[in-house]
């Protein structure tokens, strides 16, 4: 292993016969109506040199955590897993406590919802959720934010109510790369950057582009707004695997992101590819 870990922050399995994947629908995401195992994402991972990935959560069901950290347990590929739980049910505490007693519990990193799926825009800055947040920054684990661009304004109330929690932005907000659209994405996103307690995941891109068509330039305005607002060292490099492969296959997801940090120096690429969330999800590289 080099002396800093090449780390995938953000991927996702499922078995369709275990359970659901209900946001797959239509016939544009077809191809991702099938079973995506550690065993499919190893081989590519191996090839690019990823030493360690984080795995994270789809679906609000609480079976699913369990499972991704029984899988984690079985190898040393996945360091951490970022699941869900119920953060406004009462026992949110207890909860916590309890998947860290389960196999694989140890590489519990973090907590994230669906909230691009709620219908309120400031989901995030609701008492009970707010108090649910609290017990993950009580727990020492990171909360992931999945969100759309008009989310961010609750998502930086939120960091801003909370400051001892840590805070990850997922797919950068997903602006709407695809139509150009750079506002009010970017604005957004600097306020949330202004929290020190929050860091970004470049990760997602491709899908928020034109699937068929995209280019690294595409891609370009919205890496570099999001490496000024927060710095090398509050981002970090995930693949999305396997929604990415919607527009482009592992490597050429790497690749990508390898082309837009190319202008940052070795300790800044270092921490994008390794350091940031070695260190934001206090990751055990094995």
């Amino acid at each position: 292993m080099s002396a800093t870990p090449l780390v995938d922050a953000h991927h996702h399995v499922w078995d369709l016969t275990v359970r659901d994947q209900e946001w797959i629908t239509g016939p544009e995401l077809a191809p991702l109506r099938r079973r995506f195992a550690l065993s499919d994402l190893r081989p590519p991972a191996e090839h690019a040199g990823v030493d360690a990935t984080v795995m994270v959560q789809t679906v609000t069901v609480a079976e699913e955590t369990p499972e991704m950290l029984a899988q984690a347990a079985s190898g040393p590929l996945v360091a951490g897993v970022v699941g869900w739980t119920d953060l406004t049910a009462p026992d949110v505490a207890d909860s916590l406590a309890r998947l860290r007693e389960l196999p694989g519990g140890d590489r519990l990193v973090g907590i994230r919802h669906q909230v691009q799926s709620e219908p309120d825009p400031r989901w995030l800055t609701r008492e009970d959720v707010l108090r649910g947040l609290s017990a993950v920054a009580d727990a020492q684990l990171a909360y992931d934010l999945v969100v759309l661009p008009h989310q961010l304004p609750a998502a930086t109330a939120a960091a801003r109510r909370l400051p001892g929690l840590r805070f990850v932005l997922d797919h950068i907000g997903k602006p709407g790369i695809a139509a150009g659209a750079l506002q009010p994405w970017a604005s957004h996103l600097r306020d949330l950057a202004a929290e020190p307690n929050t860091c970004c995941k470049l990760s997602g891109l491709v899908t928020e582009a034109d699937w068929h068509d995209w280019t690294v330039e595409d891609l370009r305005p919205y890496a570099e707004t999001v490496l000024d607002a927060f710095g090398a060292d509050r981002v970090m490099y995930g693949s999305d695997w396997p929604v990415c492969t919607l527009a482009a296959d592992y490597a050429e997801v790497l690749d990508a992101a390898r082309a837009l940090t190319a202008g940052l120096g070795t300790d800044e690429r270092n921490a994008v590819f390794g350091g940031t969330a070695v260190g934001v999800y206090r990751l055990r590289v094995r």
